[in-house]
């Protein structure tokens, strides 16, 4: 079940402490304060240009925060000088929103990648931990295709297997169903919920589509734009129904008008 994942700080894989995020003198959001626990499927929600993929670079170390600070299994990786940030970043997987996969590289070549820039593995292991990652995400058998020869929800599951090539603590996704049709993203779904369940991954999603929202999230974080700061924390389902923040309700039933404000828990 989405929503049966529990929280306790001591267990937080990811813990982000009175951040802001800034271009310039532009702030972005402020003082975001969250917790993604182990075996989470956290999900970063908002409107257009609220900061979700910003957000995601920082997690992964690609912006500097303005402020505060972002901590993994309790140890500050923003305090971390650049040069040291391997041994966290070695422990990220990380796909984007285009895919990223080379359209030169097969599939294989794809997912090996990793593997050859980051290990001293032999070929042979190498092909066979390629074959298993395919075979995680149902591409088995697709080694030799190219990008360009398989279908856009297949070319996210490419790019899923490639993240996870390095045997990742968490997995970081940006808009994994963007641009695909409903059961192609239903089945991006359910494909990262046995991710979830079968190997135990911690997994942070960029994604503004309800309906996985809802099928996949047991916790979330809702970025407001008209205040820059967060607006909610918690289950989707339950801010849905539940939240005092009006924005929050208004984006999880994406602009229907209800005859009474929902009923807020005591």
């Amino acid at each position: 079940m989405p929503g049966s994942t529990s929280h306790s700080p001591a267990k937080a894989k990811i813990a982000v402490r009175d951040l802001t995020m800034a271009y310039g003198s532009f702030v972005v959001m402020r003082d975001l304060n969250f917790e993604v626990a182990e075996k989470d499927i956290f999900v970063i929600m908002g409107g257009s240009g609220c900061g979700k993929s910003t957000l995601l670079r920082h997690l992964i170390g690609l912006r500097e925060p303005a402020k505060g600070s972002i901590l993994f299994e309790g140890e500050d990786f923003t305090a971390t000088p650049a040069a040291e940030r391997g041994r966290f970043i070695r422990r990220m997987g990380v796909m984007y929103q285009s895919g990223a996969l080379w359209s030169s590289l097969t599939l294989a070549e794809n997912i090996a990648m990793p593997l050859e820039e980051h290990t001293q593995l032999p070929p042979g292991t190498i092909r066979e931990l390629v074959s298993y990652k395919l075979a995680l995400v149902g591409l088995s058998g697709y080694e030799e295709y190219y990008p360009a020869q398989i279908s856009g929800g297949m070319n996210k599951r490419a790019g899923i297997a490639r993240a996870m090539a390095l045997d990742p603590d968490i997995l970081f996704l940006d808009e994994p169903g963007a641009g695909l049709d409903p059961l192609s993203s239903r089945r991006l779904d359910d494909l990262i919920l046995r991710l979830r369940d079968s190997l135990g991954s911690t997994i942070v999603i960029v994604t503004h589509e309800l309906a996985s929202i809802f099928a996949i999230a047991n916790h979330s974080i809702f970025l407001d734009t008209a205040t820059r700061a967060q607006g909610a924390t918690g289950n989707p389902a339950d801010l849905r129904d539940h939240s005092e923040n009006p924005a929050v309700r208004l984006f999880l039933h994406r602009g229907e008008e209800t005859e009474a404000p929902a009923p807020i828990r005591s």
